[in-house]
């Protein structure tokens, strides 16, 4: 039973989604909290994370750490992220296991469905059909990520599970153009082309594709509440079960940042998956509630936005 004084291990607190599984922790009164620096414990390198999670041993391992990015980076950068994940999820599960930790919680990613995944996308979906073809390194890596808690679990009788969140936004999230999700890069691009006095934006892709967008302390809620429950499947979606389109996303911002531009989509950039919903019966069969508020979601990264990027 994970309570306020048991010791939970945030791997990757620095990150939007661990940054605010810290600060929900704490603000609900878990005071036994442990993290490093990347200085001090680097993540790829096995024997330091072994030696760290045997010394630490902690109730509660929380695997918020891992290479992420948007559709360029994920294209481009396959090598590294098939490689920076899998090294970093094997070593933190595998020496959880060595170090004789019971609790662990993986966080996976929407990327790890078929890319004409039929809507909304059910767990039991997962290896029915090709991945989308800019993710699939990052998609790989996530799939056996799950299949290793999944497995540890049923051989070693121990209680490592795996959520899988749709794209999230908030404070602290990624705003370079080059590797940053589509939410970040529509509310950079607006709001400086309102700074700047300009009439139009350009966006990648035709603005058809439909996504599932959470906030990421919406995320972290979840996660709190799944600490203590024991997960019979191999993994379980955690979102909200609404999709909208890129170009309704672009409109939401305008709208809020009082501004109106012309969309120029540039038709040569991939669109990525066509439509990414998540199927939550399955996390409300365990008693968990989705909360959807995007305005006030939108007005907290917005703040954070303005203040630190």
């Amino acid at each position: 039973m994970i309570n306020k004084k048991s010791k939970i291990f945030i791997a990757g607190h620095k990150g939007m989604v661990g940054s605010a599984v810290l600060r929900k922790l704490k603000s609900k009164g878990f005071s036994k909290i442990i993290f490093s620096e990347k200085k001090n414990l680097n993540l790829l390198n096995q024997k330091k994370v072994f030696e760290f999670l045997k010394k630490k041993k902690p109730d509660l391992v929380i695997i918020a750490a891992a290479r992420v990015g948007g559709i360029l980076a994920n294209a481009t950068l396959k090598h590294k992220f098939i490689y920076e994940n899998l090294q970093i999820q094997n070593n933190l599960i595998h020496g959880s296991y060595l170090a004789k930790i019971k609790n662990l919680i993986f966080l996976g990613s929407s990327c790890i469905y078929p890319k004409f995944c039929k809507q909304p996308m059910k767990e039991s979906y997962l290896l029915s059909g090709k991945l989308e073809e800019t993710n699939d390194a990052y998609g790989i890596a996530k799939i056996a990520g799950i299949m290793m808690c999944y497995n540890y679990s049923k051989n070693y009788k121990i209680n490592y599970q795996s959520l899988m969140p749709p794209n999230l936004y908030g404070p602290g999230d990624n705003y370079n153009l080059k590797s940053s999700h589509f939410f970040p890069a529509l509310l950079k691009k607006i709001y400086l082309a309102k700074l700047q006095r300009k009439k139009h934006i350009i966006l990648w892709g035709s603005g058809k594709p439909r996504r599932e967008l959470m906030f990421v302390e919406d995320f972290a809620e979840a996660l709190i509440y799944f600490m203590n429950k024991k997960i019979k499947e191999p993994f379980i979606n955690i979102g909200n079960g609404n999709d909208f389109t890129i170009k309704w996303y672009a409109k939401y911002i305008m709208k809020r940042l009082n501004v109106k531009l012309k969309i120029i989509f540039n038709k040569k950039r991939s669109d990525g998956m066509p439509k990414k919903c998540l199927d939550i019966t399955l996390a409300k069969k365990y008693g968990w509630k989705p909360t959807n508020d995007l305005d006030k979601g939108f007005d907290a990264t917005l703040k954070d936005f303005v203040k630190n990027r």
